[in-house]
């Protein structure tokens, strides 16, 4: 078994829509970024990565790559998926959370989690969504950005 860990960050700018786990989120603001900015999948992405020993988000989807400016990172995670279906990998879990001050993304975990299992082609049970604020204090806090962590549990299938 691999563990692997993420983590990510994006700042909130005007003009741009939240997606957080591949939900589109009513909101003043949204998540700056070369794709669509989902600091939850970007995270999740990471910890895959990592536990395959695959590197990271950056090495696989460069933010100089016109080909993955706005894209949805819904897409770029079943691209991670493929691959590790291509090694042999088998996904155990994903657990992961969100710090965000507001908007309250209660209402859309479910359907971030739904989003995330049917792109890793995993049970609904095996994707932990939560999410924190962190009290006013910081840049989350300030609302000034979001981020997210994530850790999941990676296996060598047995042929």
């Amino acid at each position: 078994m691999q563990v692997g860990i993420g983590y990510d960050v994006h700042g909130l700018v005007e003009g741009r829509k939240l997606i957080i786990g591949g939900v589109d989120i009513p909101h003043k603001t949204g998540l700056l970024g070369h794709s669509d900015g989902d600091v939850l999948i970007h995270a999740i992405i990471d910890a895959l990565l990592g536990a395959a020993g695959e590197g990271d988000i950056g090495r696989h989807f460069p933010d100089t790559d016109p080909v993955y400016e706005g894209i949805s990172s819904i897409k770029l995670l079943k691209q991670i998926r493929d691959m590790l279906v291509q090694k042999k990998y088998e996904i155990n879990n994903v657990d992961s959370t969100v710090v965000i001050q507001n908007p309250k993304i209660a209402p859309y975990i479910d359907q971030m989690r739904k989003n995330i299992a049917e792109n890793l082609e995993i049970s609904i049970g095996q994707v932990s969504v939560k999410a924190k604020t962190e009290e006013g204090l910081g840049f989350t806090g300030r609302e000034e950005g979001i981020k997210a962590m994530a850790v999941c549990l990676l296996h060598k299938k047995v042929t």
